[in-house]
């Protein structure tokens, strides 16, 4: 009796099979997380130079960085931090549009000015109201930036109020400019306009990118 010869087959099939893998394997390698940042702007001026700062990193996530996504989140419309605005234990409509942004987010970036040698009073209510229980600051990443020399005494403030928040801010690089010194920084829409600052901002959301990764267990 004869039977019919399947070495060939197998053969094809696991050469078929091995091919399977071996795209499967280049997929996971070329998928790489995207990492959500919610962008917070200090500052309500329309040519602020910390929000051309965040108009910049939106820039470059989308043609330098790739995994990486920079959302600009609107603080302006949050009413002052008043718990008499919590009713049934909700809060006011923009206050529950601007947490779940951030709630959503894998980590935040924070750009203001120094005011009075600490963060700006929209900044400090938008972080109140992120705080009222559930605090949907607690777990993630952050990076703070400044647009003027003084920024850093309100970055160490923010990574005092970002203890208690258990918000976890990267140490390296910091980041903080004197846009008034010349050469000019920025055009006169407050955009960020100097290329070797665009490349220390790069390297800064590098950094969070990374820092975010890791805590998450995936870098």
């Amino acid at each position: 009796m004869s039977y019919p010869n399947t070495s060939k087959r197998s053969k094809h099939e696991e050469s078929e099979k091995g091919g399977e893998i071996d795209q499967e394997v280049a997929v996971s390698i070329s998928e790489k997380p995207v990492i959500k940042v919610a962008a917070i702007c200090g500052s309500l001026r329309k040519a602020s130079y910390n929000r051309g700062l965040i108009r910049a990193a939106i820039e470059l996530s989308k043609e330098q960085i790739e995994g990486l996504h920079v959302e600009y989140v609107e603080t302006a419309a949050l009413p002052m931090l008043n718990t008499d605005l919590e009713v049934d234990g909700k809060f006011p409509a923009e206050v529950e549009v601007f947490r779940q942004k951030i709630l959503e987010a894998d980590c935040c970036l924070f750009a203001s000015p120094d005011y009075n040698y600490s963060v700006t009073p929209i900044l400090k209510n938008a972080l109140d109201w992120g705080s009222r229980p559930p605090n949907v600051w607690a777990g993630k990443t952050a990076a703070a930036i400044s647009a003027v020399g003084g920024g850093r005494r309100a970055q160490y403030h923010l990574r005092q109020i970002g203890v208690f928040l258990d918000l976890h801010f990267i140490n390296k690089p910091e980041f903080y400019m004197n846009a008034h010194r010349p050469p000019g920084k920025f055009n006169a829409d407050g955009d960020l306009v100097d290329s070797e600052t665009k490349d220390n901002l790069k390297e800064m959301l590098l950094s969070l990118q990374a820092f975010t990764l890791r805590l998450q267990g995936k870098g």
